[in-house]
């Protein structure tokens, strides 16, 4: 069968976790307009009769501000090396800018098949726009192909999966069919909670909130979850928490509906909120909880 290591790769907010969930099927990365969502190296797998494709979502690309963002984009470009093939989107609604140059100019002589993906073509009224923006962008590298898709309608997904099974490797599948990712279940459920934080609060909180599933418990009929957030500041805790604790309520709904719809299974969430006033321990706690992944 066709089995391999696949790079999803481009600058922040392009649609590299919504197209990983499209391809998958299911919601397994965080998605919203927030630069630096994608924290953590995310492994999503594919699989079917003819092809085991192991997805690989990274951090989005970008000028850092900080050790974090450092930090990101290293984890971002250490991920286009050693695998079968890299997918480098762009949001074709903004078109093909000095960011999207920058790591095409990284990544284009690794002797790894590069494929060209021109994501939210569902935002573009001018279709012949497109195409002269397509016969551009083929001078720009030696591209394996150009496909303009639709990550949020799944438009042009299944020929995605097409394409990569031309250039990935003959071998036997790594891994077994029911294993969907590298993460662990108290990760993504502590990322269904910071996806709802940054969702509902928009740029009133920055990106270095990080949750952390404090204790898991599981029985036949429901699992009970706490779920820490941690903070920088008082004022952005009050932010989360709301007037009479309205926001963190509803933040808690809407990730308990994920939960829910990922463990097919009833849910209690407990969520609280914690500020840690020191900056060298704020930093420290952010990056353990913001890249690493959880070992249990």
């Amino acid at each position: 069968m066709k089995c391999g290591f696949v790079s999803l790769v481009g600058r922040p907010n392009v649609g590299k976790s919504t197209l990983l969930n499209s391809l998958l099927g299911m919601k397994l990365a965080i998605t919203s307009n927030v630069s630096g969502t994608t924290r953590n190296i995310i492994q999503g797998i594919y699989n079917d009769n003819q092809s085991q494709i192991i997805f690989v979502d990274t951090p989005g690309i970008h000028k850092p501000l900080h050790k974090l963002g450092n930090l990101m984009n290293k984890k971002a470009y250490d991920n286009t090396e050693g695998v079968d093939a890299i997918l480098f989107l762009i949001d074709a609604s903004k078109g093909f800018g000095k960011g999207d140059q920058f790591i095409l100019d990284k990544i284009k002589n690794n002797d790894i098949p590069l494929f060209l993906l021109l994501n939210k073509i569902d935002q573009i009224k001018d279709k012949k726009k497109l195409l002269e923006d397509i016969s551009h962008l083929k001078e720009l590298a030696s591209f394996q192909e150009i496909i303009p898709l639709s990550a949020l309608k799944k438009d042009n997904t299944d020929l995605v999966i097409s394409c990569l099974k031309k250039v990935l490797p003959e071998t036997d599948a790594l891994y077994s069919e029911d294993e969907l990712t590298n993460v662990s279940t108290r990760f993504i459920m502590a990322e269904f909670v910071r996806e709802k934080i940054l969702e509902l609060t928009k740029a009133e909180i920055p990106h270095t909130v990080a949750c952390y599933v404090e204790n898991y418990t599981e029985d036949k009929d429901c699992v009970h979850i706490q779920v820490l957030i941690v903070v920088e500041r008082e004022n952005i805790k009050k932010i989360i928490i709301g007037k009479n604790g309205q926001m963190l309520k509803e933040i808690g709904t809407r990730a308990r509906h994920d939960m829910e719809a990922f463990l097919n299974k009833k849910v209690y969430l407990e969520t609280y909120v914690k500020t840690l006033k020191n900056w060298r321990d704020q930093e420290k706690y952010f990056l353990e909880l913001g890249l690493q992944e959880d070992d249990e």
